[in-house]
């Protein structure tokens, strides 16, 4: 899992509420059980007409936010089903960070076991950031994980809270199989105490 310290980029606003993962990435598009590939497949509904060509109206489409690598978006986003597809075609598509007020908590979790930093701030800073945001092409924010601050264009810094577990692993590109190797030796360690007293 590639390691999350600073990021700086383009933030694409989406102001719609109670986004579900089928909406993130629908349901059809869980035929495969790998990471990659499924970008071209975020927010598939939103971001295409019928006919397979793109929406102009969808942000991500927009010539300004088409490299967003953040998300500004309404409350309660990634709820619904616990698919952890949708992630993967966040991360696929190269968005590193998504800011809301609210989040699904399996949603969360599972954005942290795949290296996307989900922040949570008060209402108050979320409309501040969704007004950064719509500035197009100069809505640049930059996240600083290790000093968990959100600067914004104009060098306003807001300070958001992360619970220190998931700010290590995050920080050190540890996912679950990667924190349990991290504490290899003391594993090997017990292991061997334990089949010492297996033969005592």
């Amino acid at each position: 899992m590639d390691k999350f310290t600073t990021l700086e980029g383009v933030a694409a606003p989406m102001r719609t509420i109670n986004v579900d993962t089928d909406r993130i990435i629908p349901s059809k598009y869980l035929k495969t059980i790998k990471r990659t590939g499924l970008g071209k497949s975020l927010f598939a509904e939103m971001r295409y007409r019928e006919d397979g060509s793109e929406n102009p109206d969808f942000v991500l489409n927009q010539p300004a936010y088409r490299d967003s690598r953040i998300l500004v978006v309404g409350d309660n986003f990634g709820c619904g089903s616990s698919r952890e597809h949708a992630p993967w075609a966040l991360a696929d598509f190269g968005i590193r960070c998504v800011i809301s007020t609210s989040f699904a908590d399996i949603f969360f979790n599972n954005c942290a076991k795949n290296g996307i930093l989900a922040i949570t701030v008060a209402p108050e800073d979320l409309e501040n950031l969704f007004e950064d945001a719509e500035r197009g092409a100069n809505a640049t924010l930059s996240v600083d994980l290790e000093n968990q601050t959100i600067r914004g264009p104009d060098g306003g810094t807001l300070h958001f809270d992360i619970e220190p577990g998931r700010k290590h692993n995050l920080l050190n590109g540890l996912d679950e199989i990667g924190l349990t190797l991290e504490r290899s030796q003391a594993i090997d360690a017990y292991e061997q105490k334990l089949a010492q007293r297996e033969w005592a």
